[in-house]
This record gives structure tokens, C-alpha cells and sequence, in this order.
């Protein structure tokens, strides 16, 4: 059951700016979108890679892998389209 609980957060956090993604991509217009938020979560992807690579736990340099991915999109998008 820890586990179950561990991998639902795990989705949630590292898809949490997909929504973000896909209006900045359907509207092609991200005048209003902060890019200190997908920058931090950058930031605090790379650590977490890092930190699950110094302690050798495979969920956590893959989740945040991709976290860091889907920020490195979101920064992508709101710098194309502002």
C-alpha cells in the first residue's frame, strides 16, 4: 500500500504542469505564464535525479526524470510563445 500511495504522487507531481503544456500549446500564447515556476521545477528535478542517483533508488531518478522533461517543455513553450 506505501508503495501504491508513493507511485499516485509520484504521477501527480510529475505531470502537474502538462496542463499548462497543453494551453500554452493550444492557444500558442503564453503572455501570462510565470517562467519561475517550470525553472524551479527544473531545478528541483535535476537535485532529485541527482539525489536519486547518489542513493541508487531507480522510481526516483525515473519519475523526476521525467518531471524534469515536462519542464524543460513547459520553459520550451513559454519562451516560443511569449
Amino acid at each position: 500500500m506505501t508503495d501504491l500511495v508513493g507511485y499516485i504522487a509520484a504521477c501527480f507531481t510529475t505531470f502537474s504542469l502538462l496542463p499548462q503544456i497543453l494551453r500554452i500549446w493550444r492557444l500558442k500564447e503564453a503572455r501570462d505564464v510565470s517562467i519561475y515556476l517550470p525553472l524551479m521545477v527544473l531545478t528541483g528535478s535535476v537535485l532529485w535525479v541527482v539525489y536519486g542517483i547518489m542513493i541508487g533508488s531507480a522510481p526516483v531518478i525515473v519519475a523526476n526524470t521525467v518531471a524534469l522533461i515536462v519542464a524543460l517543455i513547459t520553459v520550451f513553450f513559454t519562451i516560443r510563445y511569449r
